[in-house]
């Protein structure tokens, strides 16, 4: 019998638009007993906190700002003592930075695409496994990268460098789980391609991977959890690019992916959300 999420308690990261909203209405449609919801943008949380508790769900709204380790660490506490650790937890706060690296600026683009990518996953995982690990109950973790963590690409280096450490981290998290016996901890790593939400605003998608519908990402991402797939690659193209990368000579690889499949110009009229109030 598969992992159900009915009666357990939901907590998804970047919960106030996007995908965080999908996964968090997906929550409440299978039954959770709370939806722990966290954002930065409070107006649009609160919104979003309504219309989930509108279509039955109890819901716990904290604003967090997840580039911040004490604002981590002050909502992880809260949740830990009034719910215990979540049954489910969904890293889904993300940010992107489409530009060519000698543009970005440390502070407002390299470190803050560093903190919500890869240390605000890292950071808010550990506030909650091990209470994860000492009950009893089947928990999942699923962590957003990217097919960015796969494949290199020019004018998102930073971003695809904060992937290529998400899915590293991720994977290796359910390695260790598996080797020390924990098979009720499951994680979940998930690596879409362009997501048609306003964070990737003007990229276009590669020859063999258009661009991902945010429902259809949230619903595989959702079936792999509760099956505890451990990788989940959309679309499935994404992983004949991480195949053929591996085989071909450099050169060729490079010459496949910027004149056949397009790959290394698919972020050369990209708008983007540049906002601290957004995320996946």
């Amino acid at each position: 019998m598969g992992f159900s999420v009915k009666g357990k308690t939901v907590l998804v990261t970047g919960a106030a638009m996007g995908m965080g909203r999908l996964f968090a209405e997906k929550a409440v449609k299978d039954g959770a007993d709370y939806v722990i919801v966290w954002d930065i943008n409070a107006a649009e949380l609160e919104k979003t906190a309504a219309a989930l508790e509108e279509a039955g769900g109890k819901v716990h709204a904290q604003v967090v700002d997840v580039a911040d380790l004490d604002q981590i660490e002050k909502a992880a506490q809260e949740v830990n003592e009034q719910y215990g650790a979540p049954h489910v937890l969904i890293n889904n706060a993300g940010v992107v930075r489409g530009k060519h690296f000698w543009d970005h600026d440390n502070i407002r683009d390299t470190k803050f695409t560093i903190d919500i990518n890869v240390l605000a996953p890292m950071y808010i995982t550990r506030a909650f496994i091990n209470g994860m690990l000492e009950r009893e109950d089947e928990s999942r973790i699923i962590n957003l990268a990217s097919a960015a963590g796969t494949v290199a690409n020019p004018k998102m280096s930073v971003y695809a460098g904060s992937k290529w450490a998400a899915l590293g981290w991720s994977d290796s998290v359910r390695l260790e789980l598996e080797q020390e016996g924990h098979k009720h901890v499951k994680v979940t790593t998930v690596c879409p391609s362009y997501i048609d939400t306003g964070m990737f605003e003007g990229a276009k998608g590669p020859l063999l991977a258009p661009i991902l519908k945010p429902q259809e990402v949230v619903d595989k991402s959702w079936e792999g959890m509760k099956n505890g797939t451990p990788l989940i690659f959309l679309p499935k193209t994404v992983l004949l690019s991480k195949g053929l990368k591996g085989v071909l000579p450099t050169k060729a690889w490079d010459f496949l992916a910027g004149r056949v499949l397009g790959v290394y110009h698919s972020m050369e009229e990209f708008k983007g959300r540049e906002s601290k109030e957004s995320a996946e």
